[in-house]
């Protein structure tokens, strides 16, 4: 490391960008996805497809049950 830096020429800003969207990792415990990823693949889907589609039956089940 430098012992001093020069922001001098520095742009305030320039990577920021407010309507920019994140995506949260998701981190799935082996088993779990072994079982998901031969899923998939028997079914010809993307991974993430598969698992969105879980989600979202869940979810829906979820709130039949008014939780």
């Amino acid at each position: 490391m430098k012992p001093e830096y020069d922001f001098s020429h520095a742009e305030q800003g320039k990577f920021y960008h407010p309507n920019s969207k994140f995506n949260l990792p998701i981190y799935l415990d082996s088993d779990v996805e072994e079982f998901i990823t031969n899923l998939a693949d028997k079914k010809n889907v993307d991974i993430s497809v598969l698992v969105n589609e879980w989600l979202r039956n869940n979810i829906n089940f979820l709130k039949t049950i008014d939780i």
